[in-house]
């Protein structure tokens, strides 16, 4: 950026460098829109980045795993060309108990039976296939603009067509994609399987990200929104970027940069210019903290609704019932997020040795049953945190060792519940290492190496995600994901399909649908509905 100038013009101009604001932003580009990214902080890539967090050692901040990035996104935007490379795990989900004992699930159905009952492997094949199935209806909704339903005819059309996909569905499983959209986690592992240790790693797979009680209504759904990825071509399957969740993000950069795009660092947003003349008025680009203005005939907005809506446009010109919706908007994932040096691999009691082994390449939780789940949760309710911490663990240097020093390892942490709102009115800043050391404690009564491996950490309090990643309440997934705030209310009815009240003005994050995740796909939808109005624009 020149500091002689104050004026840059575009096409369109994108608020935030996530990786759905790049995804958008490089489908436009690739249509021959001059194109601009103004990201806030030093690099791009929001919470899909990798970071040195201690001294020689890096990993992913924030999202730590792929498994949902969309295919149609790595052919489109080339991103292999452009140095991703997506590494397979070999481990599978493997979750330790207190009394020593465990359970694995692997993609080898017969080994996951094998440790069952002849009733819960009997409804575990029933599961897997009906999972299955669910993901085809899923991944044609994901793929489709959630029908603005408070338009007209058309409207009406689209949300008939998402409807349509059901057909894909045998006529017995309908009430079964029902149940997932609907019921409780609970009730519906409750129904089908009597392991606690089985449906506790189901009960953390519907939970990521996600502050609730495993049986408050419609928590069932984040379970089926996490099945219809794919890596390297495979359904189900998760990997890791090598080099982390960055290398995903600095593909986009230089996609994006092939084509023409421009992406600014360190350039924070003041304000979406609004001028006046048509009705809500009509968005023409942006001014920078800085003072600088980027004009454009159109803005597109890669992060939270609340803070377009309410930090960066003037509130006077949305209507009221519209501005409460946004004001509403619930943010809360109570997500707690850490990266660990260790100098060894964790040693299980359930599994010991500090050498490498299958566990150590897949994903470990500590989620022993639904009963711990729900202690997680009130705890974190009443008292801030969960004095018995639901944990997810994964160990990249399994698989990518040049993260870290020869001989050392990496954990990365994924942990709940964590309120973002202390219920004594305390600030994450104080407690954030009380707590930090408390996941390390709880993690050494199943690995008791692990305290004494650990060389060093960061800590990512609900806070902290948002004060450095734009996180509003810490929530990963720009809002959380309950039924009231997904498809066409996400984030409103009225802005349901990536556009907003005010004229020129898109939506393209993942507090649009189809939701949170790494998948790119609401860049993706986003910059088709952005083209299919770029000429009514000009």
């Amino acid at each position: 950026m020149s500091p002689a100038s104050n004026t840059t013009e575009y096409d369109a101009v994108i608020i935030g460098g996530g990786h759905n604001a790049l995804v958008c932003a490089g489908y436009l580009a690739r249509a021959g829109l001059k194109v601009a990214v103004a990201e806030r902080r030093a690099i791009v890539g929001g919470a899909c980045v990798t970071e040195e967090f201690f001294p020689g050692f890096r990993n992913s901040s924030c999202a730590y795993l792929v498994g949902l990035l969309a295919p149609e996104v790595i052919r489109d935007l080339e991103l292999h060309r452009h140095g991703l490379e997506i590494l397979e795990r070999q481990g599978g989900t493997f979750s330790p108990a207190p009394d020593g004992s465990h359970i694995e699930l692997l993609a080898d159905k017969a080994a996951v039976k094998a440790q069952l009952s002849p009733a819960d492997a009997a409804a575990y094949d029933e599961l897997a296939a009906q999972l299955d199935r669910a993901a085809t209806v899923m991944r044609a909704i994901a793929r489709e603009p959630a029908p603005d339903i408070s338009g007209g005819w058309g409207s009406m059309w689209r949300a008939a067509r998402s409807g349509w996909h059901l057909r894909h569905l045998p006529a017995g499983d309908r009430a079964d994609f029902a149940a997932l959209m609907l019921k409780s986690l609970g009730d519906f592992l409750d129904e089908r399987f009597d392991n606690a240790a089985f449906k506790g790693v189901y009960g953390f797979k519907g939970l990521v990200g996600n502050m609730a009680n495993p049986y408050v209504t419609g928590s069932a759904y984040v379970l089926l929104h996490h099945v219809f990825g794919e890596v390297n071509g495979k359904r189900g399957k998760w990997g890791q970027p090598r080099g982390g969740m960055g290398a995903i993000t600095q593909a986009l950069q230089k996609s994006l940069e092939s084509r023409g795009g421009r992406v600014l660092t360190g350039a924070g947003v003041r304000e979406v210019i609004v001028e006046n003349g048509v009705e809500n008025g009509r968005a023409r680009g942006i001014v920078l903290e800085n003072g600088h203005t980027l004009r454009a005939r159109m803005v597109v907005s890669g992060i939270n609704p609340r803070l377009l809506f309410l930090n960066l446009v003037d509130t006077a010109l949305l209507e009221p019932r519209f501005r409460r919706r946004i004001e509403a908007w619930r943010c809360r994932s109570g997500t707690f997020r850490m990266n660990v040096a260790l100098s060894e691999l964790p040693d299980f009691a359930a599994r010991p040795g500090t050498a490498m082994q299958r566990h150590h390449q897949g994903t470990i939780t500590i989620a022993p049953s639904l009963a711990y789940l729900e202690r997680a949760h009130d705890d974190a309710r009443h008292k801030g945190w969960s004095d018995a911490p639901v944990i997810s663990m994964c160990i990249p240097t399994t698989i990518d060792p040049d993260l870290a020093p020869e001989g050392c390892h990496i954990a990365g942490l994924f942990c709940q519940h964590f309120n973002p709102v202390l219920p004594d009115g305390g600030n994450w800043h104080d407690h954030r290492d009380t707590v930090a050391r408390h996941i390390i404690e709880t993690i050494g009564q199943y690995a008791p190496n692990f305290p004494g491996a650990v060389l060093g950490y960061k800590a990512l309090s609900p806070l902290d995600l948002e004060q450095e990643y734009g996180l509003v309440g810490g929530d990963i997934f720009h809002g959380e994901m309950h039924l009231d705030q997904l498809f066409s209310l996400r984030p409103a009815a009225e802005a349901a399909d990536y556009t907003t009240p005010i004229r020129g003005l898109f939506q393209c994050a993942s507090g649009t649908h189809p939701g949170g995740g790494v998948t790119g796909l609401p860049g993706w939808n986003a910059a088709r509905a952005i083209l299919g109005q770029n000429r009514r624009l000009a």
